[in-house]
C-alpha cells in the first residue's frame, strides 16, 4: 500500500519538476515517465541487496542445499536467540536427497484431493489479478471517465500537464482512501479473524463489487459519480 502511494507521490513530484518543460514542449513528458519508471527500480534493488545478504532459513538449508549440519546449527542458534556459530559451520554435511521431478508433481497433484487445492488457489488468484490489478493499472482511465482528470485549458501543453497532475493527485487520493487502509485493516485483524476467513470474505465482496461495477459502469458514471467513487474506493479497500 505504501509502495503504491509512494509511486503516485513520485509521479507528482516529477511532474512538478518538469512543469515548465512540459508547458514549453509536451514531449518532455517522455522524460517524466522514464524517470518515474527508473525510480521504481530503487526499492527493487534495495530488496535484492538485503535478500542476497540475509542468512538462509534452516528450511532452505535443509530442503534446497541439503546441508544437515548447517540446518541444525541454524535452528539451534535461532532457538537460543543468538547469532553465534559453532563447529557445524563450514563445508557442511550434504546429504544425497533426490530432487523433485515432474513425475512426483503429476503423481501428487494428479489426485483430485490435491489437484483441486492447486487449481482452486491458482485460478482464484489469476482471476483476482486480472480484475484487481487491471483496474489499478487503469486508474487514469477511471479518473478520466468520471471527469476528474479532464481539464479545459486552451493551451494543449498546459492541458496535458494539468491532466497528468490530476491523475497523479487522484491516484494519491484513491490510495489514501482505499488501498492503504485496506491493507492495514487486514494487518490489524488477520490474527483475530484468521487468514482463510479474511481471504474468503475479500473474494466474496470483490466478486459482488466487480459485478456491480461491470454491469452498471455507464449508469453510475452518468448519473451518480459519488456512488461510482464509493464503489471504486471499496474495490481498493477490499
Amino acid at each position: 500500500g505504501f509502495g503504491i502511494l509512494g509511486s503516485a507521490i513520485v509521479a507528482l513530484i516529477v511532474l512538478a519538476a518538469f512543469r515548465s518543460a512540459i508547458i514549453a514542449d509536451v514531449s518532455a513528458v517522455d522524460y517524466c515517465w522514464r524517470i518515474v519508471l527508473g525510480c521504481g527500480a530503487i526499492p527493487g534493488i534495495a530488496a535484492l541487496y538485503f535478500r542476497l545478504t540475509i542468512p538462509e532459513t534452516p528450511r532452505y538449508t535443509m530442503d534446497v542445499e541439503h546441508d544437515v549440519n548447517k540446518a541444525t546449527s541454524d535452528v539451534a542458534n535461532y532457538l537460543q536467540k543468538t547469532d553465534t556459530t559453532d563447529e557445524n559451520d563450514g563445508p557442511g554435511n550434504h546429504v544425497g536427497v533426490p530432487k523433485a521431478s515432474w513425475s512426483d508433481f503429476t503423481s501428487y497433484f494428479g489426485k483430485w484431493k490435491n489437484g483441486k487445492v492447486l487449481l482452486g488457489t491458482s485460478m482464484s488468484w489469476f482471476a483476482l489479478d486480472i480484475a484487481f490489478y487491471g483496474i489499478g493499472l487503469n486508474n487514469g482511465i477511471i479518473l478520466s471517465a468520471i471527469g476528474y482528470a479532464d481539464t479545459h485549458d486552451a493551451d494543449f501543453n498546459l492541458r496535458a500537464y494539468n491532466s497528468l497532475k490530476n491523475m497523479a493527485l487522484g491516484n494519491i487520493i484513491i490510495t489514501i482512501m482505499g488501498t492503504v487502509p485496506g491493507y492495514w485493516v487486514t494487518v490489524a485483524f488477520v490474527d483475530k479473524w484468521g487468514r482463510k476467513p479474511i481471504q474468503i470474505m475479500g473474494f466474496a465482496v470483490l466478486t459482488v463489487l466487480f459485478i456491480v461495477m461491470g454491469a452498471a459502469f455507464n449508469p453510475l458514471k452518468e448519473h451518480s459519480i459519488p456512488a461510482f467513487i464509493v464503489l471504486f474506493t471499496l474495490l481498493q479497500v477490499i
